[in-house]
């Protein structure tokens, strides 16, 4: 028999990094306000919490994030503007940003990771399992990953975290997990989580990816974990716990992702982002993907 769970309602999405690796850009533009093709790319993630059925969404912030808020609030001189001039169009993309979700904000204070950027949320969560997405993963809407994850979730109780297999020599990069096969050919059980480790030390080529839907009781251990990598408190540290004692707080089990991500957190994989987003657009794309062959032809002649 199917055990029921309680039913995730509400999502965190961590936006108080620096955004260092897009510097001069984001010295005074937040990066989760760079924009992909014509909408920042927080608003892409927001609008995967809401088509997920999480429409009640809190922001981590920091400092010299004030725009975050604005975006998603009215701006009734702008919506005046365009209704005098007549343009529906443009006012419907203005007004959709703020008619989202039902947002909240706290910020963050001392930047100290992203274990506790999460634990942040405990007043908000309380002690209800909650979705995690981070603003540098963006998901294709047509491959409903966080919609699997909650399923997921809903069955086996616990948390779950998103993985997707990655070059060996790339785990460096990401949080790496152990893992054993279930019945289901796209979950995993997790039984140990390793944060950045050597490509030799590596239990798996699973790496984490930015989205997470967990149980509450990942506050307590977050509580209670010490700085790790970086000097920072790791959310992997505290899941390596949950999955070693499921008495804590359930399982951990892991949804292998094999669809469409675009990751905005490196500047390369920006701008592919953009190219490919772009190219798929029915109002931009026909147009640019003619200049894009005639770009790339080009260059292939020159060199």
């Amino acid at each position: 028999m199917t055990q029921s769970h309680p039913r995730i309602s509400k999502a965190v999405i961590p936006a108080a990094g620096l955004g260092t690796r897009f510097l001069p850009a984001t010295k005074a533009t937040p990066k989760e306000m760079l924009p992909v093709v014509d909408k920042p790319a927080i608003q892409y993630v927001v609008e995967e919490a809401v088509s997920a059925g999480l429409d009640d969404v809190l922001m981590i912030t920091g400092r010299n994030k004030r725009p975050l808020e604005d975006h998603f609030d009215r701006n009734y001189e702008l919506e005046s503007a365009l209704q005098k001039k007549g343009d529906a169009g443009r006012l419907a993309k203005v007004q959709e940003s703020s008619d989202l979700a039902t947002m909240h904000y706290v910020r963050q204070g001392d930047p100290r990771g992203l274990g506790h950027a999460v634990l942040c949320a405990a007043p908000h969560v309380g002690h209800e399992p909650f979705a995690v997405l981070l603003g540098d993963d963006l998901i294709d809407p047509r491959d409903p990953l966080l919609q699997r994850m909650i399923d997921v979730q809903e069955q086996h109780g616990g948390s779950v975290i998103a993985l997707m297999e990655v070059d060996p020599e790339q785990i460096h990069l990401y949080g790496c997990a152990a893992v054993e096969s279930t019945a289901d050919g796209d979950v995993v059980k997790v039984t140990g989580l390793v944060e950045k480790p050597d490509p030799a030390d590596a239990p798996s080529s699973y790496a984490v990816i930015g989205r997470y839907v967990l149980d509450p009781h990942v506050f307590d251990i977050l509580r209670r974990t010490e700085p790790g990598r970086g000097g920072e408190i790791q959310l992997t540290d505290a899941l390596q716990q949950l999955a070693q004692d499921e008495k804590v707080g359930g399982p951990v089990h892991g949804v292998v992702f094999k669809g469409r991500r675009y990751d905005t957190g490196d500047r390369g994989d920006y701008l592919r982002a953009i190219v490919r987003l772009a190219c798929e657009r029915e109002d931009l794309g026909p147009d640019f993907r003619t200049w894009l062959r005639s770009y790339v032809a080009e260059e292939m002649q020159q060199s």
